[in-house]
């Protein structure tokens, strides 16, 4: 290896650090009165924050003075995009096994390799490289669950091998669930689906699911994946009752049992037998191997499941998937501090056990983030359960007193977490989606750094739904970052603005610009299954704001190309503490890229979610994305094959070169041979145990 590899990964250059100072100065002393003023003046050189990324190639005219051993690679291209300010376009770079030695021209990066044998390889030779994608926050599990289920949605949701269009009126959910219900053959196998919204899709409730089957056992998970329906015959399966539901404290006050609704911390009181029954490991195999490929699919090489949902059996299966050695992609994880709360787990003990769990997997391909930590505030925004500061309109325009947000975690319980882990040296992650949930969550913050000052913490503000100009101010002088969902605006102002926030709040979700000019880092995820984990659309929604009605929500929100695939390339590297080794084209960091058939800097703006996609590049190796075999999951005579909804599932969800077949109409074996044709998964393979 390297002794010296050409690391030129500067954390803060000296120039562009004075004049963030200056800025963060004048922006800060403009809005702090008093005790906040008194605070954040003594820790203002604290709060300042690293530059993301620093100059590229400080050794290419140098030359790498030690010898490699081994033949190292140049991939030339098009145009590489490094995602480096000082260095942002090469056409060369060269890897010596999973890491970059060097980027520029090929006279350049020959020049540098100096007489190190290398072997010029053009597969890239017309197309353009990027850093490899980063989905800064997706959750495995619940893309696993919610997309092998059967999906009716107000959007489309394109896999791999199977699309399921959109339910966009009451009527069209309905057909489309009493379909997926006559489709199943036992009557007595449960029919599990995701993706229904009221607002698209008019009420539903166990009065609505009793009268689609009164036998079949039913559950709809909401678009938020934050709420829960059940049928009658579903709450009989699973032996609950009303009295069952009471004396649980605030969960018993988020469900309601005629309806067969619950919601926010309410799920609590069901999710244990319910995911005995929904959340199998068959499940979870054919789920996590279709997430694959569908990350594949998106130029996804890496993202982090914030708040991990983890045991013994689901390391494990996260090993022999994610793990793989086939595998293009890294799988990270946060320590979940929510799940401490709702067990009455004592602070000082949480903090001890996340850390022992963090600590034992800190290597690999499956990996945790050491000292870093999910908190949650308020409730989903898809659910419509955010803290707003001025509540929520009804369908005439006026406050409408029955509609309230949710607290996931009560300000006490937050105040009371942070302060643990923000002394401990933690970086916090916390989820917050109301402007209200927002002003609770920077008293908090301000409270940690008149207390105890801490340089470069890095605190992620998660989703960012709802702000004021103020709030973003004082994010930035705070010295914390954002990691937003830029699709809010795109997939839910036009129905919000109509039910719930109105016009102007619905169409200012997520103020990336305002962001920026204050000179936050901004960083972009999908919470998949809240959005498709798709950086480029992500990126397309950060740019263009364009809504389903053809309109742009608060254009003056509207950010540059360049920002937006920072932030989802550099930035979200920064969120996660990760700058030196992903991010951005640099020697020294992993040789993780992402290869486009155009350039998104060259392309319409509202072009920009079309750029097709070659494939990426992981750890060095090249892993072109496989031509889909049919155009989606059908039968030999072009009609729909069969739903993926009952389930357990039979061993149709063994390994891909599985011998038997059901036929067609099962859809188990319909989309393992269409994973196993399509090569994406051939070697990823789950070994089954022999009893």
């Amino acid at each position: 290896m390297l002794a010296r590899r050409g690391i030129s990964i500067i954390m803060a250059l000296s120039h562009s650090r004075t004049e963030k100072n200056s800025i963060m100065k004048n922006t800060h002393k403009q809005h702090l009165t008093g005790a906040a003023f008194v605070c954040a003046l003594a820790s203002l050189s604290l709060a300042t924050l690293a530059l993301a990324d620093g100059s590229i190639n400080e050794n290419i005219s140098a030359g790498l003075t030690t010898q490699l051993p081994t033949t190292v690679t140049i991939f030339t291209a098009k145009m590489i995009r490094t995602m480096e300010r000082a260095n942002p376009e090469a056409t060369a770079v060269a890897v010596d096994g999973k890491r970059i030695v060097a980027a520029g021209s090929l006279d350049e990066v020959k020049a540098a390799l100096g007489d190190t044998k290398f072997t010029v390889d053009e597969t890239f030779a017309g197309k353009v490289i990027f850093p490899g994608f980063i989905d800064q926050h997706l959750h495995p599990i619940l893309g696993a669950l919610t997309l092998s289920t059967e999906v009716i949605a107000p959007e489309d949701w394109v896999m791999p091998e199977r699309t399921f269009k959109a339910a966009a009126t009451p009527e069209e959910y309905l057909a489309k669930l009493k379909a997926a219900e006559a489709a199943m053959k036992d009557k007595s196998e449960w029919l599990f689906t995701w993706g229904y919204h009221e607002l698209w899709h008019g009420k539903v409730d166990r009065r609505t699911l009793d009268a689609i089957s009164a036998a079949r056992p039913i559950m709809i998970w909401q678009r938020s994946c934050h709420e829960f329906y059940l049928n009658t015959a579903a709450l009989k399966a699973l032996g609950f009752t009303e009295a069952s539901m009471q004396g649980q404290g605030e969960a018993s006050r988020m469900f309601n049992w005629a309806e067969g609704h619950w919601w926010e911390t309410g799920m609590n009181l069901i999710m244990e037998p319910l995911l005995k029954v929904f959340a199998t490991a068959q499940r979870f195999e054919f789920g996590l191997k279709q997430m694959i490929a569908y990350e594949h699919s998106k130029g996804v090489t890496a993202y982090n499941e914030p708040g991990a949902l983890v045991t013994p059996d689901l390391l494990k299966l996260y090993q022999q998937i994610l793990g793989a050695e086939e595998t293009p992609l890294y799988s990270y994880f946060l320590v979940d501090g929510r799940g401490y709360i709702d067990k009455g787990v004592p602070p000082a003990q949480a903090l001890a056990d996340g850390e022992k769990l963090a600590n034992a997997h800190l290597e690999g391909k499956v990996a945790f983030f050491p000292k870093q930590i999910k908190l949650f505030a308020d409730g989903a925004i898809i659910s419509q359960l955010m803290q707003m500061k001025d509540g929520y309109l009804g369908a005439d325009g006026k406050p409408d007193p029955s509609h309230h947000g949710e607290w996931m975690t009560t300000p006490k319980n937050i105040e009371e977490r942070a302060k643990v882990y923000w002394d401990a040296g933690y970086q916090i992650h916390i989820h917050v989606n109301g402007d209200e949930g927002l002003e609770v969550l920077l008293g908090i913050l301000e409270r940690r750094m008149c207390e105890n000052p801490r340089a470069n913490h890095r605190t992620v503000i998660v989703h960012f739904a709802n702000s004021t100009e103020e709030q973003v101010a004082r994010i930035a002088r705070l010295g914390a970052i954002v990691s937003a969902n830029p699709y809010y605006p795109v997939g839910f102002a036009d129905k919000y603005g109509v039910v719930g926030l109105g016009p102007q709040r619905a169409d200012t979700m997520v103020r990336s610009a305002s962001v920026l000019k204050h000179h936050i880092p901004l960083s972009f995820h999908s919470d998949l299954p809240m959005a498709g984990s798709d950086p480029l659309f992500l990126a397309w929604c950060a740019v263009n704001r364009v809504t389903p009605s053809g309109r742009v929500a608060a254009p003056e929100q509207r950010i540059s190309i360049e920002d937006a695939l920072r932030g989802v390339t550099i930035e979200a590297a920064y969120s996660w503490q990760k700058e030196n080794e992903l991010g951005s084209i640099a020697p020294g960091k992993i040789a993780n890229f992402t290869v486009l058939e155009q350039d998104p800097l060259a392309v319409e703006p509202i072009k920009l979610k079309d750029v097709p996609i070659w494939g990426t590049v992981f750890e060095g190796r090249l892993f072109p994305i496989a031509k889909k075999s049919t155009a989606g999951l059908r039968r030999s005579n072009d009609s729909p094959a069969a739903a993926l909804t009952a389930l357990p599932l039979p061993s149709c969800f063994a390994p891909v070169k599985a011998t038997h077949d059901h036929g067609d109409d099962c859809g188990a074996c319909s989309f393992n041979r269409l994973l196993a044709r399509s090569g994406v998964l051939s070697s990823m393979t789950l070994s089954r145990p022999t009893n």
